[in-house]
């Protein structure tokens, strides 16, 4: 029997001035929603506020058994958390790509919104050109861009998360206009403000439907750049949306990276090329950011090179004069002056490393602009990084793997040339 679709939410806020969680509930959270400042792929990030009130379905805070604590609170203050960003051992000046509330709150809530330009004027009055980076689906007006461009170093892109969703038991802001509204808004105010319009997650039977691509393209036609991606598949945020009647494809095939078929990344990139914009479109966070500012990638994805046919001849060429194998004595500088410790073997395109952990792995990524891979986390020839469903590895990559499992103890035990 059908569950009926509820009617809209009235979208609350939150307030706007945030309290403090109290050390008793902070020591009650999930480790990882305690840590203020973490390492992702997109960048190092700050997250001293925690809490949301736009209910989407299939949130990341399912994950950490936060999803149900829906008003933005402080875990500290402003100025301890921006000490915290700035003196963590990965952040490097003008290179470390940062990222500011993306883990638990939308940095343009009411409350949220005055911390967020607290941090940005803090890094620019220090002269700090780094990419920041900040997804939010929420309310930019005028004023805000008035704000953001008044910024004179720090290099801010907006992600709108956008996907063309329209059921509100899985997105409570599908029914209103506040997305779109914001995205034409920062187009028009921006100038050295990026805008991209992150278009995720796309799901088969959500809004993979053409007319719901056709609209978010035509909505995007207006951005720098168009960033698409699919979606977190676990546990936590299915048993969720089927408790609201949500239908959720993929089964219970549940993984720690985002779901996205390849037959669905051809789709979306036919309905890219048959829409008619001149907006481009990337299939990683790091590349669309890196166009939009007219510098190499980041994360170094020329050395998955099946990524990139897509990208733009000149942003090709960019990241290809970029793209530099590090010798080991390289590889080991960058080691010792992170502080870790790890065996490793430098291959085609990318390093193997083990048992660092996905976090150091980004800082040294983002130190070198290349890919630092995971021996027991292997990426696969067009899976691009995502699960493996819908991408059955051949006989050929396991026994490519199997050799380099082989190879891996016996290269880290001898100094080769440099």
């Amino acid at each position: 029997m059908s569950v009926p679709i509820r009617p809209p939410v009235q979208l609350a806020a939150g307030p706007k001035h945030l309290q403090h969680l109290s050390a008793e509930q902070i020591a009650a959270l999930d480790p990882y929603m305690a840590q203020i400042v973490t390492y992702r792929k997109s960048g190092l990030s700050l997250n001293h506020i925690i809490g949301c009130p736009l209910d989407c379905g299939y949130c990341v805070r399912h994950f950490w058994g936060d999803f149900e604590h829906k008003v933005p609170h402080l875990l500290c203050t402003t100025d301890e958390a921006i000490e915290l960003l700035v003196t963590h051992e990965g952040f490097r000046p003008s290179s470390t790509p940062i990222q500011i509330f993306n883990k638990a709150t939308d940095p343009f809530l009411p409350g949220v919104k005055p911390h967020l330009f607290q941090v940005l004027r803090a890094l620019d009055e220090c002269s700090l050109d780094n990419l920041v980076l900040i997804i939010t689906r929420f309310k930019v007006t005028e004023q805000d861009m008035a704000v953001l461009e008044q910024l004179q170093h720090v290099r801010v892109t907006l992600l709108f998360t956008y996907s063309g969703i329209s059921d509100p038991r899985i997105e409570p802001i599908a029914k209103s206009s506040i997305t779109t509204t914001s995205i034409a808004t920062a187009c028009a105010h921006k100038k050295r403000t990026k805008v991209v319009l992150y278009w995720r997650p796309i799901v088969p039977g959500w809004n993979d439907q053409s007319e719901t691509m056709g609209h978010v393209l035509t909505v995007g036609a207006q951005t720098d750049a168009i960033v698409f991606t699919g979606y977190y598949h676990k546990a936590e945020n299915a048993d969720y949306l089927r408790g609201i009647g949500v239908t959720v494809p993929y089964a219970d095939e549940f993984n720690r990276r985002k779901v996205l078929p390849g037959e669905l990344d051809a789709t979306i990139i036919t309905a890219w090329h048959e829409s008619g914009i001149t907006t481009p479109l990337f299939r990683k966070t790091s590349c669309g950011v890196s166009f939009a500012h007219t510098v190499p990638d980041y994360n170094g994805h020329w050395g998955v090179r099946e990524l990139c046919d897509i990208c733009p001849k000149a942003q090709q060429d960019l990241c290809a004069d970029d793209h530099r194998q590090p010798t080991r004595g390289e590889f080991d500088t960058v080691l010792a002056g992170l502080g870790y410790t790890t065996d490793f073997l430098i291959d085609d395109g990318h390093v193997w490393t083990h048992g660092l952990g996905e976090q150091r792995r980004y800082a040294i990524q983002h130190t070198l602009r290349y890919q630092i891979w995971e021996l027991d986390q292997p990426h696969l020839l067009h899976a691009h990084g995502r699960s493996l469903i819908g991408y059955p590895p051949s006989g050929d990559q396991q026994q490519q793997l199997t050799e380099i499992r082989t190879r891996f103890p016996q290269a880290t035990r001898f100094d080769e040339e440099d």
